[in-house]
């Protein structure tokens, strides 16, 4: 049969390894690592698309973001339609917050060229203790974990990496209540902010059933 134009280790035209997994398969398997989950809880096909999103950031030999981008896992995401456009909202767990925050106008704006068209917001995942947090053993329950610090916190997340300057509070004939949340107006050209005032609102009411208007001051 002669020999074989193939060297030791070198596989013919129609040999297969045995164990050499689909690449699709295999980028699955790696952008899986990027989702972290309660044990048993499956993934949506949001969180396995935001997760290869990441994963693709990473593995770009060109992105100045992908060895901080190694460091980072999602918790949850979700889709918010509204009139004009759909917002992604993506979870972090907050112990990995920080270095989510070390990259975040980048990383939003790469994240934004995955998901075209759609605004991308990040939360830091955090937990919120009621009253009854004696129950849980703790004495003191931590400013940070009230209701109002995880508001306020969402509040800046939204909105990030643009600051706020002010915020005011207008109560209706009805008394329903609207917050006004004045950001830097050095931030009203940078990343398209000016664009997603509206997208601010709604997924801030999203994530804590509030009324906000996002505006910049007026000269």
């Amino acid at each position: 049969f002669g020999s074989s134009p193939f060297g030791p280790g070198q596989r013919g035209w129609n040999q297969v390894a045995p164990h050499d997994p689909p690449p699709s398969r295999a980028a699955m398997i790696n952008a899986r690592k990027k989702i972290l989950k309660e044990k048993g809880v499956a993934p949506t096909d949001l969180e396995e698309e935001v997760a290869k999103a990441l994963f693709d950031i990473e593995v770009t030999p060109s992105s100045d973001i992908k060895a901080d981008v190694r460091d980072i896992c999602i918790s949850g995401a979700q889709e918010l339609d509204m009139k004009t456009r759909t917002a992604v909202i993506i979870h972090f767990p907050y112990r990995i917050w920080k270095h989510v925050r070390k990259i975040h106008g980048r990383l939003v704006r790469e994240m934004e060229k995955k998901f075209s068209k759609k605004h991308v917001v990040f939360i830091a995942q955090r937990t919120m203790l009621d009253k009854n947090f004696k129950r849980k053993g703790l004495q003191v329950r931590p400013r940070s974990r009230t209701l109002t610090a995880v508001h306020e916190a969402i509040l800046e997340d939204v909105v990030a990496p643009s600051e706020i300057l002010g915020k005011r509070t207008r109560i209706g004939v009805d008394g329903s209540k609207v917050m006004k949340i004045i950001l830097d107006p050095k931030d009203k050209d940078k990343e398209n902010v000016e664009a997603k005032l509206a997208t601010f609102s709604a997924v801030y009411k999203k994530l804590t059933n509030k009324e906000a208007q996002f505006v910049f001051p007026t000269a």
